[in-house]
């Protein structure tokens, strides 16, 4: 038996980039996705395609998008950029499809996961697309280790928003602040959010970026493995 090192009861994950790969689920759809239209698939769609897409979804967190507008307009873009001419909702829909099967973790993840459940309650906080979200989760080898799974797209509130973060407390019945870690690889989405929240939070920086935004994470974890130094 493992020893709890803090006082934490729950510790919310956000998904995509902390505990999933999603760089490379987005490259493999992306990739595949042009050959099931029967293009042949250039690597720089790809550094296009997230140039518009970070743009995008910075909006939304802003509340200046809406997700179904959101997944469309970024092909039409995409394929404005690039000067190719295909259906922007046909493309996005099969995308869709082909991305709710990336259910690729990143290193460590399904390790460190397993540790902590032991003594604590787990969580995933996601800004994403219930059509994909779902499906990844739920093929995933780490989908029983987490208690709940709150999705943006289901609950029409987005990280960083504070009625985000209302839904989930109801969902996991409304532990004291104190209770609560968010750990997650957005300083704009879930450490500025967890912040705003009044929620102890762990920016995982892999890259070693630098945080010059006006707030500040309470822990900073490189790799995953680094989360037992203090949990």
């Amino acid at each position: 038996m493992r020893i709890k090192k803090s006082s934490y009861n729950w510790l919310l994950f956000d998904a995509d980039g902390t505990l999933f790969d999603y760089d490379l689920a987005e490259k493999t759809a992306l990739k595949n996705t042009f050959e099931n239209f029967n293009f042949e698939f250039k690597y720089f769609y790809l550094d296009e395609y997230h140039k518009i897409n970070d743009f995008l979804w910075k909006e939304y967190e802003r509340g200046n998008i809406k997700q179904d507008d959101l997944k469309v307009k970024r092909f039409y873009l995409l394929f404005e950029k690039i000067n190719m001419t295909l259906t922007p909702g046909s493309f996005s829909r099969k995308y869709l499809v082909n991305l709710s099967k990336g259910n690729f973790l990143l290193p460590d993840a399904e390790e460190i996961v397993n540790v902590l459940r032991i003594n604590y309650k787990l969580a995933i906080i996601t800004n994403g697309l219930k059509e994909v979200q779902r499906p990844r989760f739920e093929s995933s080898t780490i989908k029983n280790s987490f208690e709940k799974i709150i999705i943006s797209d289901e609950i029409n509130a987005a990280k960083p928003d504070g009625k985000y973060f209302d839904v989930v407390f109801n969902e996991i019945n409304n532990p004291g602040k104190k209770e609560v870690l968010v750990i997650g690889d957005s300083l704009t989405s879930d450490i500025k959010g967890g912040i705003n929240y009044g929620l102890d939070t762990c920016w995982f920086n892999p890259g070693q970026a630098i945080n010059n935004l006006g707030f500040q994470e309470k822990y900073e974890v490189a790799n995953l493995k680094e989360l037992l130094n203090f949990l």
